[in-house]
């Protein structure tokens, strides 16, 4: 199979190359490699200026299936889109604040929204100017959203929202929420679902609150509403299941490649700590690290054979059990390469800083969640047997 990129590609490559460098300069340029897993919070006023400036550029929207400028965008081939999302990560270019709106929120509108919707939001979105989050996982319903509590009553034109979103990534940032709740109590599991946009500059109805982390940090928030206003409902009500599940699926595809750019950077990260230890001396942990490589290669030629692909209802869990389990043997694997080093922070613990950590330390904490976050691995391998293999469902209560 050819997995090269034809010569348009390449002068487009040339293209973004050159934007990167031209604009990744001053304040941009003290922002490199920020904003990553498990530094989600950091620089994110300057990362939002970051996002105005890609609007600027024409860089948000290349992938979103509509007339090219309909919305303030540029439209990019399939092909092109991996370009860029390879070049954004060679360039150590900040962890992006409008990759929701972007990459799930937009798709969705133009697959299950109304053209009026679009019209409000996707400007908005290309410019960089509105940011969002995801109201999907609570308490009681992490991977499995049918059992979700939050629900939502009919008040005019639009719905009031009550219960508790979590796991909430930049809720604190976001200027709106998309938030999946029940508006048919008479329902069960994931029929009466509808997919709603809530504004998130409620105060009163509104409480965001950050969840503290072992490592100090907190990438993650808690939602709580209270009778929080939601003007727009998505592809009618109760279609919330359907709309929802389609979203998950676009949540995989360009994103898994440019994904795959920043695991070759942590994986020679870990192999050069391998070699400042001595650590390779060791023949097992040597096969171990050789190992990565090849697995990450193997990642990378199915994210390009399945790019596009329609119809392939396993597609995307077997991407997300294959990078879940990847990322998180790294993160064992770069304490592993310090020994009992790895128990060490950088500087001594004070009662300011207790919990200052280096790079490859943070790696491995924030790895122990990749097999859970985003579906955990015992759901992909349900939907793998029941939508790919056939087999019996399993009766949920």
């Amino acid at each position: 199979m050819d997995f090269e990129f034809g010569s348009g590609d390449e002068g487009f490559r040339v293209e973004a190359r050159d934007w990167l460098a031209g604009h990744l300069v001053g304040g941009y340029a003290e922002l490199a490699g920020r904003g990553g897993p498990g530094s989600e919070h950091e620089g994110a006023e300057e990362r939002r200026a970051w996002e105005r400036e890609l609007g600027g550029g024409g860089w948000i929207g290349l992938g979103w299936e509509c007339a090219e400028g309909a919305y303030g965008n540029r439209v990019g081939s399939l092909t092109q889109q991996v370009v860029w999302a390879e070049e954004y990560a060679r360039a150590r270019a900040p962890g992006r604040v409008g990759h929701i709106g972007e990459n799930l929120l937009a798709p969705t509108l133009l697959a299950y929204g109304d053209e009026a919707q679009r019209r409000r939001f996707l400007p908005a979105v290309a410019r960089g100017e509105e940011l969002w989050c995801q109201g999907y996982s609570e308490p009681e319903a992490g991977s499995d959203l049918a059992g979700l509590r939050t629900v939502a009553v009919r008040d005019g034109g639009g719905y009031r929202v009550s219960g508790q979103k979590v796991w909430t990534s930049l809720a604190r940032e976001a200027d709106w929420c998309f938030v999946l709740a029940r508006t048919d109590p008479g329902e069960r599991r994931h029929r009466g679902l509808s997919f709603l946009l809530v504004p998130m500059d409620q105060p009163g109805r509104i409480e965001v609150r950050p969840i503290r982390q072992m490592s100090g940090t907190a990438e993650f928030n808690e939602v709580f509403f209270d009778g929080a206003r939601a003007p727009y409902v998505v592809g009618g009500e109760g279609a919330g299941w359907r709309v929802a599940m389609g979203l998950l699926a676009r949540e995989r595809g360009v994103s898994t490649l440019v994904q795959q750019i920043g695991f070759a950077a942590e994986l020679a990260e870990v192999v050069a700590a391998a070699v400042r230890s001595g650590a390779l001396r060791d023949p097992v942990l040597r096969d171990q690290l050789v190992a990565q490589w090849a697995e990450l290669k193997v990642m990378r030629w199915n994210a390009l054979r399945t790019l596009g692909a329609a119809g392939d209802a396993g597609a995307p869990s077997v991407a997300k059990l294959l990078w879940g389990g990847w990322h998180q043997r790294l993160g064992e694997l770069a304490m592993r390469v310090r020994g009992a080093a790895a128990a060490l922070g950088p500087a001594d613990w004070s009662a300011r800083a207790p919990y200052e950590l280096d790079a490859l330390q943070r790696l491995f904490l924030f790895t122990r969640a990749d097999t859970l976050y985003g579906g955990s691995d015992e759901i992909q391998r349900n939907i793998i047997a029941e939508r790919v293999l056939g087999l019996p469902r399993v009766e949920r209560m």
